[in-house]
This record gives structure tokens, sequence and C-alpha cells, in this order.
């Protein structure tokens, strides 16, 4: 029944066209429309369930392939490594899902209604008069009849009938925190201006700062703006971890496809094997993968986000969402709310010259004063608010009010008629609004109108907000001023306004910014008032780029430019997203911090959408983490704990590859010099349950400060680059205690296999230990002495490398004791590959400094 061009109707055809009326709908009528329009309410997005996640976890290509695995294992019968294959994708799946799961029901409890009830006019029947009713939003349908009032929630899309002194907050929609000016518009010129500027309609999600009025519903539910504006989750682009994790996760596919080739090929040609080895070539392909990936990456990234939440209350909503916040190195938001607080502060009072002057401040905040006392405001609206705590309070109770005409969206002023101190039968008039509707109020030549226009455009363009003061000397009277009595004013001055800042914003950019972060502010404000708020704040604003500078560029262009740019003026949603898309297309990982339903298309072009809790229900829903407050302080703290899961993934991924790698080069190296194979499959498999046991600890470990200074993402070509290099020098450790295997005299013969898997083993398990503890990321001398979960299981799994053979468990795995020469010479060799390893990884820390 509500048309799009609704907005545009003449009020009587409106209302013809909803078939309603002034008095409203009759009982009957409503309950009609509300079976055939269904009820106000927003479409649910439904959360997936535990099942659905646990099964869509199993789509990670890295836990596809270690399936892959566990069923060849299962096809040769290797029962073992197919069970323990099986439990890790297992474990990792229901810690993902589980995490995931936990996340949304925590969101679940935010969510919030967005309005209770709502005054309608019904009537019993059709020439029934028409009464005041409380009513369940849900239950409103187009063409009833509301009533608003401050602080009342607008219940759905309506066209004003009536409106006294009404402003509406619309930054859910809009993300402007001033209060907009509406009032009825008879015959609706054709808008130029977006939908949200047109005076005489009001939204779903917008709410009543000041005023009254009288409006007919026009739209609800699903075709309200507010529900149209989001239009559902939609699906994202793959995040910063989903191409990390991918491009990481092939690679390795690669390397392990591979491998059971390989190994068979090279049995058949030079030992004469067959399938018989097609275990060992199984064990050899579980060796190179890191089978604990999934389930390191799923436990860092859900303690990550346990402590996030219970320390400082950020819910993160997907896991992976955690190391995308690590990962950011453009962070952009909106300034009001988050730069700024939703309200304005006295800047300065000025007279037409620009000199300040304390006077003008003392005019507007008594007119502030009394407009609010006469007019029955019920509060403030927030530009009084911020003169009336500029000004004590005793110097406007000197003034004795006579009367006063609230601020009107049509007039854009605000008078008010006082006696002065001492003034018998003079009252004197105060005005105050708009600078260009005072001016021509005022008793002023045309070249200094001009003059002062010219001035207030320079303080404009400077980022503060103008009222104008004026004031006029009349002779008391009783009854009702004439219009008149506003004309041939005198000219008092300007007073200037500008946004509060957020008590915690300046501390929390200059820590993000020695987090290695670029913030961009985008925002739908004037140009000027972006760049104050950034030189207010120590961020250097640069050039700035408006909507119409962004429509002018192509997307190549566009990446280019919001490289260089930091504010972003007067954009749309349309614009916010753009800039977000084209900053991602530049190769970097962005974030977006936003809370209205004007911020969905930019949350939904980001890496990872951020907002605070008191955002709207479609903003919360979308995002992938929700802070306690809208403070960057916070984000700070999540933008840590997301870098620091993700180091620990990084230093696990690194230690764990570049062993395995040379374990396996080492293992397909001798089983081509050695007439048996190296290691037995089950003895591989026991190896693979220690080391991936011991890397558990990676979870759990603090990464040192400077691995927090930079955005950690994870690169398939530097991650080669580590594990090739330390890869082979771990080989040439490994066929080393080939060499010494030989030298003490265990050849194959009568017990000489047992006596060699016995040492390889023992040897493999060292040097895993020694690689953990060398090869984490660089820590100082101060950090390391503090106690570390990686040293201990370090230190655990040196020992099983050593005892294991010498327990009853070592012959039932076909390993035999070694002689004390074998340690000697093996502790030789261990130490020459931690000087080895020492060296090698001060070169690789000065490649990356010197990078």
């Amino acid at each position: 029944m509500a048309s799009p061009g609704a907005d545009a109707l003449p009020t009587m055809q409106l209302l013809r066209h909803l078939d309603t009326g002034p008095r409203g709908l009759t009982e009957r009528a409503a309950e009609e429309r509300l079976a055939r329009f269904g009820e106000n309410t927003l479409p649910e997005w439904r959360t997936a369930s535990w099942p659905r996640r646990f099964v869509r976890s199993l789509r990670d290509p890295f836990t596809a392939v270690l399936f892959c695995l566990a069923l060849v294992s299962a096809t040769v019968t290797a029962w073992g490594t197919a069970g323990v294959i099986l439990t890790l994708v297992v474990v990792s799946c229901v810690l993902r899902s589980s995490g995931e799961y936990r996340a949304d029901r925590s969101m679940a409890a935010l969510r919030e209604l967005v309005a209770t009830t709502a005054t309608v006019l019904r009537r019993t029947e059709r020439d029934a008069p028409a009464r005041d009713r409380e009513t369940p939003v849900g239950l409103l349908v187009p063409g009833d009849v509301v009533r608003l009032g401050p602080g009342d929630l607008v219940p759905a899309d309506v066209r004003l009938l009536k409106a006294t002194g009404l402003t509406v907050h619309q930054a859910a929609l809009t993300g402007e925190s001033a209060p907009v000016a509406k009032h009825p518009v008879d015959a609706p010129k054709s808008p130029r201006a977006g939908v949200f500027d047109r005076p005489q309609m009001c939204f779903q999600g917008s709410s009543v700062a000041s005023g009254s009025a009288t409006a007919v519903v026009v739209a609800t539910g699903p075709r309200t703006r507010f529900a149209t504006a989001h239009g559902g989750p939609g699906r994202r682009a793959a995040s910063a971890f989903d191409r990390s994790v991918h491009r990481v996760s092939w690679l390795l596919v690669r390397f392990m496809l591979l491998t059971p080739p390989l190994v068979l090929m090279a049995g058949a040609a030079l030992r004469g094997r067959g399938l018989e080895t097609l275990p060992f070539a199984v064990a050899v392909a579980v060796g190179l993968t890191p089978e604990m990936l999934p389930v390191i990456v799923t436990t860092c990234l859900a303690r990550g986000a346990s402590l996030l939440a219970r320390e400082h209350g950020v819910i993160v909503k997907r896991l992976p969402a955690l190391h995308d916040l690590g990962a950011i190195d453009v962070l952009c938001l909106d300034k009001t709310g988050t730069l700024t607080q939703d309200r304005p502060v006295l800047h300065r009072a000025l007279d037409a010259d620009g000199r300040d002057a304390p006077e003008v401040l003392r005019w507007a905040a008594v007119n502030s004063w009394w407009t609010l006392h006469l007019a029955d405001l019920p509060v403030p609206d927030a530009l009084d608010e911020a003169l009336l705590d500029a000004v004590d309070e005793d110097a406007l109770t000197s003034y004795e009010g006579v009367a006063a005409l609230p601020f009107d969206p049509v007039r854009r002023l605000a008078t008010a008629v006082v006696r002065s101190p001492g003034r018998l039968g003079v009252h004197t008039l105060v005005v105050k609004g708009a600078v260009e509707d005072v001016l021509q109020r005022c008793a002023l030549p045309d070249e200094e109108r001009d003059r002062l226009r010219a001035l207030a455009a320079r303080e404009t363009a400077s980022g503060l907000r103008l009222l104008a003061v004026a004031t006029a000397e009349r002779p008391a009277r009783h009854r009702d001023r004439p219009p008149a009595d506003e004309r041939g004013l005198d000219f008092r001055g300007f007073v200037a306004l500008r946004d509060a800042l957020a008590p915690t914003a300046a501390d929390a950019l200059a820590g993000l910014t020695r987090r290695g972060l670029a913030v961009k502010v985008l925002t739908g404000d004037h140009p000027g008032t972006g760049v104050r708020v950034c030189r207010d704040l120590g961020l250097a604003p640069g050039a700035v780029l408006t909507a119409e500078g962004i429509d002018a560029l192509t997307d190549a262009e566009l990446a280019g430019a919001a490289r260089r740019t930091t504010v972003f003026a007067r954009c749309t949603p349309a614009h916010k997203a753009r800039v977000v898309a084209a900053l991602r297309a530049g190769g970097h990982t962005t974030g977006f911090l936003g809370d209205g339903v004007n911020d969905l298309p930019a949350l939904h072009a980001a890496d990872v959408g951020i907002c605070p809790r008191d955002a709207v229900d479609v903003v919360r829903d979308s995002a992938d983490a929700v802070l306690a407050e809208k403070d960057l302080t916070a984000i700070d703290h999540a933008i840590t704990a997301g870098r620091h899961s993700s180091g620990n993934i990084a230093t696990y991924l690194r230690i764990t590859l570049s062993s395995n790698l040379g374990n396996v080069i080492a293992m397909l190296a001798a089983g081509l010099l050695l007439p048996f194979l190296p290691m037995l499959p089950a003895q591989v498999l026991v190896q693979n349950l220690f080391f991936d046991a011991a890397q558990l600890a990676f979870a759990y470990d603090r990464p040192p400060r400077s691995a927090l200074r930079r955005p950690t993402e994870l690169l398939p070509r530097a991650l080669l680059r580590f594990i090739t290099g330390f890869g082979l020098l771990n080989a040439v450790a490994d066929l080393a205690t080939f060499a010494v295997l030989a030298l003490a005299g265990h050849s194959a013969g009568s017990g000489g296999e047992a006596a060699f898997h016995a040492g390889w083993f023992t040897e493999n398990l060292l040097t895993q230990a020694l690689v953990m503890v060398l090869l984490r990321t660089g820590r100082s001398a101060a950090e390391g002495r503090a106690p570390s979960p990686v040293r201990w299981a370090a230190a655990a799994l040196a020992a099983i490398g050593v005892l294991f053979p010498l327990t009853p468990l070592g012959p039932a795995l076909d390993m035999a004791a070694l002689p004390p020469a074998y340690y000697l010479l093996l502790t030789a060799v261990l130490t020459l590959y931690a000087l080895a390893l020492l060296a090698a990884r001060a070169r690789h820390e000065r490649s990356l400094r010197d990078g």
C-alpha cells in the first residue's frame, strides 16, 4: 500500500492512497492490514546451528587433506595413524564450532528492541472519536497515525502531518551526531538530497530529540528503510585469515601430495620394494604435515577470544576475525562517537571583528536558559546544553524571563524576551540561530552583512559550527509580540562550537600509530570538521577527499588516493564502502568501526567489521567483533590479542614445518641409502604424537613485544624461504646423526636395525626440542628469563627422546638401547647444530630488519 513515492505525494493524496485520515484507522481496518502486511518487525537473521558449524569447519583445506590422509591410512590398515589424524580433525572442528557458537549466544544476549510501544490514534468504529492508545510496535500497520514526543523512538517509517519544534537524532541511519530538524511539507518538490535529508520524513531507527509531532505510518517491517538498508548479511569476500591460511595450506598440500609417489618410486627403483612401502610413504606424508595446525589455530584463536571477552568485554563472533584483527594495517572509522563524543562544546565567542567576546556568549546563554524554561522544553538540545555548561548560572538568573519562542526548523531561530536588571519598561529580545537567518533580521548595510557572511564561512571551513546572536530593545508589553519585532536587530556576534573529543581518543590513536596502523576518517560531515578533529587529536589530516572527488576517480585511481588520504568527507554509505574496498584492493588489511545502518556496506566491505554493543541490531549481527564501548582503546586491546594469537600461530608454523621438512628430507635420503626402512611407520607415528603434544604449548606462549608492534599476516613466500633454509639445516643434522650411527658401529645386521631406529628416534626428538626453543620469535634476554610453556614442553620432549628407547615400550616398537659412545657423539652433533641454528636465526633477523 505504501508506494515508493509516498514521501513525494501531497499530504491529502498520500492519505487517500493509504486509505486513512488524520483520525487514524479503525480497529478492524488495522487487523486486516496486519494480516496483509505482517508484523512491524525486522527480518530475523538466523544464526547457524552447532552441527551446521561443525560440518562447515570441515571445508578448511588443511582439515580436508588430513581427512583424506586418514582415509588412505585406513586403506593400508594403518589404523593407529588413521585414528590419530581423525581425532585431530574432530578436536579442531569441535573447538572452532564451539567458540563461534558461544560468541553467537553472547550476541543474542545483547539484542535490544528498537521500540516496545507507540502512541497510536485508533477508532472502535468509523464514526467514533479517535483515542490515543499505547500499542505494541509490532502491531503497527501502514495508515496508522502516531504521536511522537521527546525521547520517543520512531516506530516505523512515517510522514509528518503536524510538528512543533521537532528535531530527530538520525545517527543510527546517517552517522551524524547533531539532531536534524523535521517539519511537514504539504507538496514536496522533487528531492535532490538523500532520502534521510527530506524534512517531512522520519524513519525507523531514529529518535526524537525535541518537539512533538503527529505522523502517518507509510512503511513497516521489512519495507522500512532501516530494514532494506542492510538487506541481510550477504556474502563477504575472503578475509585476510582465509587468504593466508588457504595460500599456506595449498603450498603444503602440494608437498604432501608429492611425497608418497616419490617414496614409492624411489623404493621401487633402487630397492625393488613395491606396495609394502605404502604405509611408510603415508607415514612420511603425515610427518611432513603440521597435523596440529587446525587444533593450534583454533586453540590460539579461541583462547584469545575468551580472554578478550573476559578482560575487555570484546566479543569476537567469528574466530578467524581475531587473526584478521591482528593483521589490520588500516583502520577506517567515522569520527562521531569514536574520535568525538555525541555532543558539541563551546570553542569561543567572537564579535563582528572576530575578537573574543564574552558578552556574546552571555547573551546566547540567556537565550538558551529562558527558552528552555519558558517554552516547556523537556531538556535542552545539545547546542543549548553546551552554551549553558560554559556560563555560570548566576549570570543568567539576574535576567527575568518574559516570553520565549523555541527553535523552529522553518524560521531557524530561537527568541527569548527578558527584562534586564534596572531596565524598567524595556524588554530585550535575544535572538539566536542560523547565521543567514539572523543576519537577514539585523539592521546592517549590505557590505557589512557580506563581510560577516565571509567571516562565518571562514570559521565554518575550519570545522566549527556557528550560531549568530542578535538583540533588540523594545517597549515592554504584555501581549504577544508580532514577527516585526524580530526585524532591525543589533548584531552581537557569533558563538562557535566544536565536537567534544573522546577522552581516550588521542592516546588510543597514538597507540595505534605505534602499532603500525594507519587511521582513515570516513565522515558525512563538512571537510573542515574532520580536519579540525584530526588536528586536535594529533593526527595529520593532509588533503581531504570529498564525495565528489571519490566519484571522479576510477577504482584503480581511488586505491592510490585512499592510501595517501586520511580524511574522507561528505561520504554516503556507498562512498564509505568504496573507499574500504579500494584499500583492500591496494593490498591492505582493513578494519571498519561503525554503529549505524549507513555503515553496513562498509562493514561488509572490510576484512573485519567492528561495532559497539549499543549499535543497532542489524549492525551487531553483521559485525565480526563487538566492543563493550565505542572506544578506540578497546580496539587496541583487540588488535593486541589478535597479534598475540597470530604470532603464536606463525611461530608454530615456522618451527614445525622447518623441523618436519628436515626430517622428511633426511628420511627419504636414508631410505634410499639403507637396505631397511630408516623408521618403521609405528615409530614415525609415535614420534609425531610426542611432537604434536609438545606443540600444543605454542597456543599458550607469550610472544615478544616486538611481535605486537606490526600487523601479522601469514605470507607463503616468506614462510617457504624460512622452512626451506632451516629445514635443510635440520636435514644436515639428521644425516650427521646417520654418520654418527655408522661410526659407532650400528649398521645393518643382527640388532642393527633396532639400534638405528632408537638412535634416530632420540635424535629427532632432541633436534625438535632444540628447534622449539631456539627458533621461537626473537625474544630479548629479559623476556627469555620468564617461565615459558614452550620451554617446559621442549624439556619434556627431550627427556622422552632420551628415555623412551630405554623403557619396556622401546623393544615393543623395535628399538634397542644405545651405547654411551653414541650419546657423546650425539651431544657434539647437537652442539654444532644449536650454534648453526643461532647463527642462521641472527642472519634471518638481520634480513628482516634490513628489509
